[in-house]
């Protein structure tokens, strides 16, 4: 049976455990965050990128992603508490303290400043901090509470992992790896709407100016749209920019007809079970995209050596 929320988060919990601080990470998103940090190292060099960059910045990035994730589990642990999809969390559960929540996110960040300036590049440290206080701060203590536009202007910190992944590996920032950071940041907004959709009656109760409730359904489903038409002009940037060939664009193409298709739809069908499939749908996309980019990228390669 689900604990009822506890409503005083600053008494020391009893009986925390590794899972508790492992759920503080936000373990799924932080993977997406990894992941695409990982294609933008990749897709930074023509070769193979060194295995101790590789693994110190994957490291690196990954622990920052988490401390900014842990951070937004104490500035939301009140909201959280009052949604279905949020209030189990250790905070509103009261398996943790936000004293225990905040120092662990304060020793995951500073281990990830510390292998980011001394093993790989200050660049790439620099970025990766004003990236966690736009997450951790800007978007979840302001940006969030603020305005509808949250996730839009809020969007650019997540958006910012491939290029950090890039200049982990080269040291500078390069227009391709720009264009990255410009896919996620405009498949952000389609994302999160669909989310938000389907999830407004919570995000109401909690009194957070979301699109849906600040604008309604039928608004946020259009903007969904719009987001969208953007986004499949972004992934053919690189194309364009001969950053990539023709398998990449294949690819795109496909997964970008998919998308259209369920955000046209949205226009037709107000149904919320289309927002949820649409917003799952949207995480297989953009894991699926920066697949097709690895391997757009590293198939001469293999073609050669089997010559």
């Amino acid at each position: 049976m689900t604990k009822p929320p506890a409503h005083d988060t600053t008494i020391a919990a009893a009986g925390a455990t590794w899972r508790d601080y492992l759920e503080l990470c936000k373990p799924r998103v932080v993977y997406l965050i990894v992941f695409t940090a990982i294609i933008g190292m990749l897709l930074s060099t023509p070769g193979l990128v060194p295995l101790d960059v590789l693994v110190i910045a994957t490291l690196g990035i990954g622990l920052a992603a988490a401390s900014a994730a842990a951070v937004n589990h104490v500035a939301d642990h009140r909201i959280d508490a009052l949604m279905a999809r949020t209030q189990n969390r250790p905070l509103p559960q009261g398996e943790l303290t936000t004293q225990q929540a905040l120092t662990f996110a304060l020793v995951l960040g500073a281990i990830s400043m510390y292998l980011l300036v001394a093993y790989i590049n200050v660049l790439t440290a620099v970025l990766t901090f004003f990236s966690l206080i736009g997450y951790a701060v800007i978007y979840t203590m302001y940006l969030k509470r603020a305005t509808p536009q949250n996730i839009v202007i809020g969007g650019a910190a997540g958006a910012a992992p491939p290029v950090l992944g890039w200049t982990a590996v080269t040291g500078t920032l390069d227009p391709h790896a720009l264009l990255l950071f410009l896919i996620i940041f405009a498949w952000t907004p389609p994302h999160f709407w669909a989310l938000a959709i389907y999830r407004r009656a919570e995000y109401a109760k909690a009194n957070l100016p979301m699109l849906p409730i600040t604008h309604g359904t039928e608004f946020t489903r259009l903007h969904v749209l719009y987001y969208t038409l953007l986004l499949v002009a972004a992934t053919l940037l690189p194309f364009a920019t001969y950053m990539c060939g023709m398998v990449y664009l294949v690819g795109a193409i496909v997964l970008n007809v998919i998308f259209l298709y369920y955000a046209i739809r949205m226009q037709f069908d107000d149904s919320d079970e289309l927002a949820y499939r649409t917003f799952k749908y949207s995480i297989v996309y953009l894991t699926a995209l920066f697949v097709v980019l690895f391997v757009d990228h590293y198939l001469p390669l293999v073609r050669a050596a089997l010559q």
